[in-house]
């Protein structure tokens, strides 16, 4: 009986070795591992010394491509998803004007937002919480949707083209449909009073009036500072 156990164990991890050698571009934890944890996490281990696995943090691992000075990081992206992945996350500061090509600048570290508590910094992420911004989560938004509202929330510090500009490319997305105009108009309404000022402007700018009356206004002198340097529409 042992030694049928101690052959069952190392089929296992066999097993599971060459799934990980045959995957790419993927994360890996011990939990992945059809096998005792502590054999796992053996087995994770000695791939990350043969080259073939990067330890990310505690329990997680990347398995992407090789290079002369070993295996390549995952994308700052896909890393924030990985780690803190759910509904209403995306881009946030300048990675997100970056992702909606209304910026070229790209941050040392990648910031991302998400609704509720976010988890430890990573080297190449920087996580913003957004938790009064509930609406995101409640809708499901997806990450170019979020990208969305943090650009009309950073507006001026945010964007490198002028304001019409900016606004003509939002327009854009929401009818080729990259942006769902009844997720994000929706998910608005707990956005600061800026944001829904411009979210209101970007749904008539749309031709989506009545998706811009869903959005709660904002006061009129919040407004009026918001939409400087917008034509009226």
């Amino acid at each position: 009986m042992p030694t049928q156990r101690g052959q069952y164990n190392r089929s296992g991890v066999e097993a599971a070795r060459r799934s990980i050698l045959e995957s790419h571009n993927q994360f890996w934890r011990t939990a992945d591992i059809d096998t005792a944890p502590s054999t796992a996490q053996r087995l994770l281990a000695d791939l990350v010394k043969r080259g073939e696995l990067r330890h990310i943090r505690r329990g997680l691992y990347w398995r992407g491509t090789k290079t002369p000075l070993g295996m390549a990081p995952p994308a700052p992206q896909a890393l924030a998803i990985e780690l803190a992945g759910g509904p209403g996350a995306g881009p946030a500061g300048l990675s997100a004007a970056n992702a909606l090509r209304l910026s070229t600048q790209i941050p040392r570290r990648a910031d991302y937002a998400l609704v509720g508590r976010p988890p430890t910094s990573a080297p190449t992420v920087r996580f913003v919480d957004r938790s009064t911004r509930r609406g995101r989560a409640e809708h499901a938004l997806a990450p170019t949707e979020v990208a969305a509202l943090e650009v009309l929330d950073g507006w001026d510090r945010l964007i490198e083209t002028g304001p019409e500009e900016a606004m003509d490319r939002l327009s854009e997305l929401i009818k080729s449909g990259s942006i769902d105009a009844p997720r994000i108009a929706s998910a608005g309404a707990t956005e600061p009073g800026p944001s829904r000022a411009r979210l209101r402007h970007l749904m008539h700018r749309a031709g989506r009036p009545d998706l811009a009356d869903a959005v709660p206004a904002a006061d009129p002198r919040t407004a009026a500072q918001a939409l400087f340097g917008l034509a009226s529409g």
